[in-house]
């Protein structure tokens, strides 16, 4: 289906994991300069990760879902949103095919590269290679400034999703949401799983991850409850992952937020989860008793945080 436009678009093409700090840069270059040649503006993602459809033994442990993915990408401002399946098919396809199919079906006048990105088959062709092809069939095609990271970020630091991913593994929180530019989300529906936390006093919502999506270290995060509806009071808790040693539960990990001063049944609502401070790892206590006082420990220390930080007015 052609999309329309009067004009047609500026686009930009890739798979978007995490829609960092680097992305945003690349989608805000392709708002201006459709703005400036009075156009609308396109994204062009995939479906599934390229790797997995081109190695069926690679499972990638994802940034963003597909819908967590959409959500941050109509954040950006961008007009529109192509979604393709990525297919085998796809990937045997040459670059100047491609961009052929970007010409006649979706109306793209213009095509903003990524600074190293290179797409089509065996991604054998250059930056060159596009710009003849666009020529040829009157596709104007841009590449984007070299994006750096702002000062303050500390020294060696990379800006990429790889180096994301590692930093959640790592329990380092703070440099991950500092590089996606927004706080790292898990998003699930609520399902029913030990009840454990209702007997700690501590009753918690568990929530069923996707395959496929990234979980961080197991420990215990300070976390916001999102909301589609930008008047509604934003909601905080403490989230726990892990296998619950202390209960003997087995070695089965679990996802369970509580969120403060809430009451009510939330099985089978769907949760988006954003987590902000990691507070400590999961360990086994002594006991219960001992359990419970670290859980009273936790509230009082995320509560401390949300009242001196006020989460920087956010």
């Amino acid at each position: 289906m052609t999309k329309t436009s009067t004009k047609g678009f500026v686009a930009t093409i890739g798979f978007f994991d995490g829609v960092h700090l680097g992305h945003r840069f690349l989608i805000d270059y392709v708002i201006e300069t459709a703005k400036k040649s009075k156009m609308q503006s396109m994204v062009v993602t995939f479906s599934e990760h390229p790797r997995k459809v081109l190695h069926t033994d690679f499972q990638p442990m994802l940034l963003t879902t597909k819908d967590e993915k959409l959500r941050l990408l109509k954040g950006t401002g961008i007009d529109e949103i192509t979604m393709l399946d990525f297919t085998k098919e796809l990937s045997e396809m040459p670059a100047k095919d491609f961009m052929q199919i970007l010409y006649d079906q979706y109306n793209v006048r213009a095509l903003v590269v990524g600074y190293d990105h290179r797409f089509g088959h065996g991604r054998a062709e250059v930056f060159d290679d596009y710009h003849k092809y666009g020529d040829e069939m009157g596709m104007r095609v841009i590449k984007c400034p070299h994006f750096k990271l702002p000062k303050g970020y500390g020294s060696g630091l990379s800006l990429s999703s790889t180096s994301i991913r590692k930093s959640l593994a790592a329990g380092k929180l703070k440099t991950a949401n500092d590089l996606l530019g927004h706080r790292f989300i898990l998003s699930g529906e609520v399902v029913h799983g030990f009840h454990n936390g209702t007997d700690l006093g501590y009753p918690t919502a568990n929530i069923s991850i996707e395959p496929g999506k990234l979980i961080p270290m197991e420990g215990v995060y300070l976390v916001c409850i999102a909301s589609d509806e930008p008047k509604r009071k934003k909601v905080y808790g403490m989230l726990n992952i892990g296998s619950r040693p202390t209960m003997d539960n087995g070695e089965q990990q679990s996802i369970e937020v509580h969120i403060f001063d809430c009451t009510g049944d939330l099985y089978g609502n769907r949760l988006e989860v954003e987590l902000i401070e990691f507070l400590r790892k999961e360990k086994k206590f002594d006991d219960i008793k001992s359990l419970k006082a670290q859980l009273q420990t936790d509230e009082q220390q995320c509560r401390l945080i949300l009242k001196s930080e006020e989460l920087k007015r956010d």
